[in-house]
């Protein structure tokens, strides 16, 4: 099927440089890769729900890949699951709970990380972290210990026991930066992701910091960014239906293709995943942007003008 399956391309002023793109709008799953001198970090993403009444649970679906250049060494993880609790009254808190087990495909090694729920009853830390780093013989040599939100550290195994991790030597391996200044006005971003919607020239016109709402809506513009995204849906619709009509006379090849990633067996675990077809910074470095299609409109005042008018306008 097909949406506003954009992308984003960003260059490597944070010394690597990534593309993800939405390669399938029902289900909607999206694919991301990144280059970096000394490695590779790419996976696709879907996600489940269940909604239980007072909290919503998100399920993540797919597998993070990261390969180190030099070394070769291939580790693959999976993500744990994500509790949104207060939906309906009070104040909104979220939480992160489940299992993950980090492989290092070509010598065995693992690591086996517990994210440890929340619990009223509890006099545990909250939002801890627990697990160890065992070698190919199942024997712990790493221990693990810290929270999710705030810091890691790592210490020497003082025990041969899987299921009585004990270490020493504590140090910590990781500190999330501080917050910005009036961090509580800007949703509590990091400085990367204000950074995420910045213009960037020479990208696919498909870029998603090319989508206009979401530009004349960070620019302040919000009558015009609603107007524009009702134009948007419309367009989108609009494509859905031209193409299920091309599907029901044509067949499966009429289907949507994702325009930087393609479907194949990995190597290492035999699942299939979307991988980039490296591609996208060729057609950059050419400004080929022949296989995009149209999907955003000129954000212009008299595009604008002749726009359909809102749910809201509709009614009145």
């Amino acid at each position: 099927s097909s949406g506003i399956n954009a992308e984003y391309g960003r260059t490597d002023d944070f010394g690597w440089k990534s593309i993800a793109e939405q390669v399938s709008h029902h289900p909607p799953v999206s694919a991301l890769h990144v280059e970096h001198e000394k490695w590779t970090y790419y996976q696709d993403f879907s996600m489940t729900s269940k909604f239980r009444g007072k909290y919503l649970q998100v399920f993540p679906i797919g597998t993070s890949h990261f390969i180190n250049k030099k070394t070769g060494h291939h580790y693959t993880w999976n993500k744990v699951c994500t509790t949104v609790h207060n939906i309906i009254v009070g104040k909104l808190w979220v939480d992160q709970s489940g299992d993950i087990v980090v492989k290092e495909h070509s010598t065995g090694a693992n690591s086996r990380v517990k994210f440890h729920p929340y619990s009223y009853f509890s006099r545990d830390t909250p939002r801890r972290v627990t697990g160890g780093v065992f070698d190919t013989s199942g024997k712990p040599r790493f221990i693990l210990d810290g929270t999710w939100d705030n810091s890691m550290s790592f210490g020497v195994s003082t025990t041969s026991d899987p299921n009585d991790l004990k270490g020493k030597d504590f140090r910590q391996i990781w500190l999330k930066n501080a917050t910005l200044p009036d961090s509580e006005k800007i949703y509590h971003f990091t400085s990367l992701a204000c950074h995420l919607n910045e213009p960037e020239e020479g990208v696919a016109p498909t870029d998603s910091r090319n989508r206009p709402d979401q530009r004349l809506m960070e620019n302040q513009n919000y009558p015009d960014a609603n107007l524009m995204k009702v134009k948007l849906e419309e367009g989108q619709r609009a494509r859905r239906r031209a193409r299920e009509a091309r599907i029901a006379a044509e067949g499966p090849s009429a289907k949507y293709v994702p325009k930087w990633f393609e479907k194949r067996a990995c190597e290492v675990t035999g699942e299939e995943i979307w991988r980039f077809t490296d591609e996208y910074w060729k057609c950059k470095d050419i400004q080929d942007w022949e296989r995009c299609p149209t999907i955003y409109e000129d954000p212009s005042p008299e595009s604008l003008a002749t726009s359909p008018a809102s749910p809201t306008e509709q009614q009145t």
